[in-house]
């Protein structure tokens, strides 16, 4: 067919017009060269499941993770007509929430942009469940959901049985940025409030779309391609008073013992950060979401700080008397519950979410980019002469001290041989010993690490010895079990290739399982490693610890999860052993196969302390809470 006969075909808004369309997009290589070679219409009567497709690619977003329902059957022969002819990618799963969390990886890990879709009711519930762990990573990607027809003909099935309007936009709308496409012809208003969510410069996090199922096919009568809105590019902003940034170089020049905690928010920020703390001679205190900001062997990283924390990290916050906050939020966990910093006089944050920058109190504020902002902060210290030298070189080398033993402390703790475990009847090899001996192979094999919820996640923090950001993903924004199982399906999703190890524990592997399937279905390639206690350990331990006694945290039923994971067909199954030599020889096999592998490791649970990391800070949970909100009461950031 000669572009002159295409053209007409192009013009109808049915099945036949959108594989012409997209047949077209293809030979041009994108929407915009179809457009140019005068392939396409400017100009053009589209349904709204084809407008959305289109505004979508125009955002760069050509990856769909998808599971069809009656909700979204339009939708879905859009997507079919543009897979077919190459112009998108589809990606069928098994569960919403598993699905979600593919997406968080994908867009997150590989940095690829990529869309949700469901259908109506519980697929939309279940796949915005999964998107916390977006909302509360900063992670952009679009949910496209079903949705109530809006004739209100009488209650559609999987509707919200309840006589109100937009009852999934608006719970949707608590978890992010929410839009309900009611009339065809907002569209365009909708991809502009979704590209300021999903590519938001500071805290992106999902847009939902909401798809009416009598809306998706009404046609938008001559639509123009170029209004719709491409992706947001916001520019870098920078601290306009001077003054704020020369008065920020004194209290940096003036004080001794100055704690830097960088947060999620600076993972992209690690040279001018690492030369900022060198130039003011902070110790630098991360966030389980910014290992590797900082060389491992960086002599003023004091490795992660806060409620579970480590000896050196939490020794810093303790002991400073300055607080550099950058790029944080200030969770819980992460500050110990805002009593974390005792001794600190004053805090310069640096951050461009106006309520992340004054969270504490006697703050200054350096709001903007913060890459911009630490670039005039140096300038700015150029400035100011140094008047603390000799006492903040003594304070360093108190907190390299409390490094060694931290340092020490771990060398110990994962030499631990395997220990007698009640429920495995044998010597099995401790959590610390084993995902120390996995960290060590990823790190060998140039692999991501994606950590689960729980024991695993904690004890992994502690471990990890990253040197660059991007090594290790830990989900700790939402700890939403079964993340690192799912994440390992991006991999067979991605443009480019990087092998991934996810570290779970067995609860949390079962939250997902499904996940072999679709690993599998989508080509991924990676290693999925099961560390077994038969409890929920980080629960256990805890309530041990404020009550002595856990309490219905494990079962009596074993699990082969080598016989199970080996059920799928394209999965190597592995047992890990009980001893360190057992487990490196079943990681190699597993990395030499061409696909997915799983290994299966026991690991013990028990009170003895030796067999975990322990915990360095405090926490507003349980009976902690009346002493550390009286504490609260009597801090004064």
């Amino acid at each position: 067919m000669n572009q002159a006969n295409e053209l007409p075909f192009a013009l109808f808004p049915g099945s036949q017009g959108q594989a012409v369309r997209a047949q077209a997009i293809a030979r041009a290589g994108s929407l915009a060269g179809a457009l140019e070679q005068g392939l396409l219409p400017r100009q053009l009567d589209l349904s709204l499941s084809e407008a959305l497709v289109l505004g979508l690619l125009k955002q760069g977003v050509s990856k769909y993770l998808a599971i069809f329902g009656h909700g979204s059957t339009d939708l879905g022969e859009v997507l079919r007509n543009y897979t077919e002819a190459g112009v998108t990618q589809v990606y069928n799963f098994r569960n919403e929430v598993e699905m979600a969390h593919a997406g968080t990886a994908l867009a997150w890990a590989w940095k690829e942009p990529c869309a949700v879709v469901t259908s109506i009711g519980p697929g939309a519930l279940q796949a915005m469940a999964g998107s916390l762990a977006a909302a509360c990573n900063g992670v952009g990607l679009y949910h496209i959901y079903g949705d109530e027809t809006t004739w209100g003909e009488g209650y559609n099935m999987q509707q919200i049985p309840k006589p109100q309007q937009q009852l999934y936009g608006q719970m949707t709308a608590l978890m992010g940025q929410s839009y309900v496409l009611h009339t065809p012809e907002a569209l365009r208003d909708a991809l502009r409030r979704g590209t300021q969510c999903v590519h938001h410069p500071v805290k992106p996090g999902p847009f939902f779309l909401l798809l009416p199922i009598n809306t998706q096919p009404q046609v938008i009568h001559d639509l123009h391609l170029d209004a719709l809105p491409e992706a947001l590019q916001a520019p870098r902003t920078a601290v306009a008073d001077g003054a704020l940034l020369q008065q920020a170089a004194q209290l940096l020049s003036g004080h001794a013992r100055i704690v830097m905690k960088v947060g999620g928010g600076g993972r992209a920020f690690a040279g001018p950060l690492r030369e900022l703390a060198e130039r003011c001679g902070a110790a630098v205190v991360l966030s389980p979401g910014s290992t590797g900001v900082l060389p491992d062997a960086h002599a003023q990283n004091m490795h992660v700080g806060g409620s579970k924390g480590s000896i050196s990290g939490n020794h810093a916050m303790q002991h400073a008397t300055l607080l550099l906050a950058i790029g944080t939020r200030a969770v819980c966990q992460s500050d110990c519950s805002g009593i974390g910093y005792p001794l600190v006089e004053q805090v310069i944050n640096i951050n461009a979410d106006i309520a992340d920058l004054t969270h504490y109190n006697r703050t200054l504020a350096l709001q903007g980019d913060i890459g911009a902002v630490v670039e005039q902060l140096l300038a700015a210290l150029g400035t100011v002469a140094d008047q603390r030298a000799p006492a903040r070189a003594a304070w360093l080398e108190g907190c390299a001290a409390s490094k060694a033993a931290w340092k020490g402390f771990l060398r110990e703790r994962q030499a631990v041989p395997p220990l007698f475990d009640q429920v495995w009847q044998r010597p099995v090899l401790t959590e610390p010993a084993a995902i120390k001996l996995v960290c060590d192979f990823a790190n060998k094999v140039g692999a991501i690490k994606f950590f689960d919820a729980g024991d695993v996640q904690a004890n992994g923090f502690q471990t990890v010895e990253d040197d660059a950001p991007g090594q290790t993903y830990t989900e700790t924004g939402a700890s939403y079990m079964g993340f690192a199982t799912c994440a390992v399906t991006a991999a067979g999703m991605a443009s480019t290739q990087q092998y991934p190890i996810a570290f779970t524990g067995d609860g949390s592997f079962m939250m997902n399982p499904q996940a072999l399937i679709s690993a599998v279905e989508h080509g991924a390639r990676g290693t999925i490693v099961v560390f077994d206690n038969r409890r929920m350990a980080a629960i256990s331990s805890l309530q041990h610890a404020q009550y002595g006694h856990d309490f219905r945290t494990n079962d009596g039923v074993a699990v082969d999860y080598v016989q199970l994971a080996g059920s799928v067909q394209g999965v190597l199954a592995l047992w890990g052993g009980e001893d360190a030599a057992s487990l490196r020889d079943a990681l190699k096999r597993a990395h030499a196969h061409d696909g997915l592998s799983l290994v299966h490791v026991p690991v013990y649970a028990g009170e003895k302390p030796e067999g975990g990391l322990g915990a360095y800070g405090s926490w507003n949970v349980g009976n902690w809470c009346d002493d550390v909100q009286q504490r609260y009461l009597s801090t004064v950031i």
